[in-house]
This record gives structure tokens, sequence and C-alpha cells, in this order.
């Protein structure tokens, strides 16, 4: 089985996040692209060796040579395509994050589940060997009962006209286009839905340029979370319990210089990050789903859930929830 894929829009992530990777394998394949302008289609496919383009996201969505669809549209680009590409059979890969808000998310989760289609969340990180690592070291008590964790994920985001982070309507924001990793690593990590105490942020053109969040976590955790679009570009996890602290250190894509490092009675342990790229591994992972031989990581009630706790801190600072 060779997988098919349509890219959902030309744009500027796809070659590293999913093109590169089909490439390197011979059961994914890119079939085609779509660009509401077809003249911008045609020239991202020559540039990408994809063998047809088409115009308008309708024409991708009907054709018959794509098995999923990976939608890298702005958030507030999300909910139709995804929803009639659902109703047409594909199944998704949908760039993080999920939706404009919480109520999307379910849509389109719930639509899935009725297609019986699976609709991924594209936290690429989630799939490396360091964070599946991370994990294990959790699950297994390594680090004991966990009492506090943090978070930060901070980058510099051009102000250059047209970039959509800055811009309120199509979803941009610090907490949504970084934030949400920290809050996905640390909701998979620690296995709970929190609910927040505080959140600050310094806004600018309607967005969170700066954000900090408390969450509590039911078992008792105090996690902090933070996220700049001004900072140098920096991102780590820690996690402390008991017996031991676990960090990640460049946990977002560990193949540039990710470590683990794990803390306790007997010293420092560290663990540079090994295996494939955060893009690859998940590309893999989404080929096992769609074979049948896994379940998603990500996607349906997750993808809800961590939509749920980014509604939440944009309101609490005073930001409309798409």
């Amino acid at each position: 089985m060779i997988l098919r894929i349509g890219l959902l829009g030309a744009s500027r992530i796809a070659p590293r996040a999913i093109i590169a990777p089909a490439q390197a394998r011979i059961d994914a394949q890119i079939t085609a692209v779509a660009a509401r302008d077809l003249g911008r289609a045609q020239a991202y496919a020559q540039t990408h060796d994809i063998p047809a383009a088409v115009e308008g996201y309708e024409a991708l969505i009907a054709r018959d040579d794509v098995d999923l669809i990976y939608c890298a549209l702005p958030p507030s680009g999300h909910i139709a395509p995804c929803l009639a590409a659902l109703a047409a059979g594909k199944a998704l890969l949908i760039e993080k994050p999920f939706a404009m808000n919480a109520g999307q998310a379910a849509q389109i989760a719930a639509a899935a589940q009725a297609a019986g289609r699976p609709a991924m969340e594209a936290f690429h990180y989630r799939f490396h060997t360091m964070f599946r690592r991370a994990l294990d070291l959790v699950r297994d008590q390594r680090l004991g009962r966990l009492i506090r964790a943090e978070g930060l994920f901070e980058a510099m985001i051009d102000r250059a006209p047209g970039q959509l982070r800055w811009d309120p309507a199509q979803g941009g924001g610090g907490i949504m286009d970084l934030g949400c990793y920290v809050i996905h690593a640390l909701r998979t990590l620690i296995g709970e839905e929190p609910a927040l105490t505080a959140a600050t942020a310094a806004l600018e053109h309607g967005v969170d340029d700066q954000m900090r969040a408390e969450l509590a976590f039911p078992g008792g955790v105090a996690a902090t979370v933070s996220s700049s679009m001004s900072g140098p570009r920096q991102d780590w996890i820690v996690l402390q319990g008991e017996l031991a602290t676990l960090r990640l250190e460049r946990f977002v894509s560990p193949q540039h210089g990710g470590v683990l490092s794990l803390t306790d009675a007997r010293g420092v342990h560290e663990e540079p990050a090994h295996g494939p790229a955060s893009y690859d591994a998940q590309l893999a992972h989404v080929v096992e789903v769609m074979r049948g031989e896994t379940e998603p990581l990500t996607g349906g009630a997750d993808a809800v859930a961590n939509m749920t706790v980014i509604d939440a801190l944009r309101q609490a600072v005073g930001m409309p929830v798409g």
C-alpha cells in the first residue's frame, strides 16, 4: 500500500514537515497540491516535484488519487475544508493548532468519528524517540510522584506584513503557534487535564506576543506554561518528581540538539536525542495508522482537550476565542 497524500495549501511548512519525509519513503507519495491560485499551485508543484496542481481546495478533496489530506492552512481555514474532506472519505493530518477553538475542534473530531477516518494533529515532537523515552520514564515511575512542571517555547516571529501569527483573524498568537506544544507535552506527560489558575500576557496587534499561565492538574501537579514570539529560539520541558527531575531540551525538534536529562540521587544522566527526525517519525506513525496497525496518538478528544486549555488562556487575558 502506498499512502497518497494531497496538500491543502502551498505552505512553507510542508517541504520539511511532509514532502521530504514522504520522498524518503517508498510507501508514501505526495500526489497533488491545491492553492486558491492555480499559478501558485503549479509553481509549488514544479519546485517540489509533485505530480498534480489544482485550483481550489474542493478540487483536491474530490480527487481519487488522494487518501490523506495534509492541512497546513492558517487555523481560521481549517474547519470548512477539513469537514468537507472527511465527508468525502479522506483522512486528515492537520497542522497545529487543530482549529480556531475547542468548538471547531469538536466538530472535526465528531466528523472524523462519524466518517470512520482519522483526523490527526501534527504535533511532530510527540512521535520522536526522545519524547517517547520521557513518557516511558514517567509511566515507569522513575520520577516518583510528580510535583511540579514547567515548559517554555519562544521564537522570533517576523512582524512582516501578512505574517499570520500576528493576525488574530487567522488564529495568530504565541499560545496558538508556540505554547500549544508546551500545553500538549505537559498534558501528555502528566496524563491529566488541567485547570487554569492564572494567566498574564503582553498583547500586540490583538494577539499575545508573550504569555505566562499557571495550570493545576487534578493529581496535584502545578505547572507553568510560557510562550513568546519575540525571544531567541528556545524550547524545553521540566518535570519534577519526588525521586527525580526530568528535563527535555529542544523537545519540539529533538533532531536539532535535543537532550533528555534525568537528575536523581545518583547524579545527572544525559541522553542526546537519536533516531529519525520528528517529521519522519510523524509520517511513519501516520502510515501505520492508515494501515490499521496502530491507533492515532493525536487528534480526536486529545485535540479538543488541548484547544480547551488554549481557549481558557486566551479568554483569561482578554482575547476573543475565534
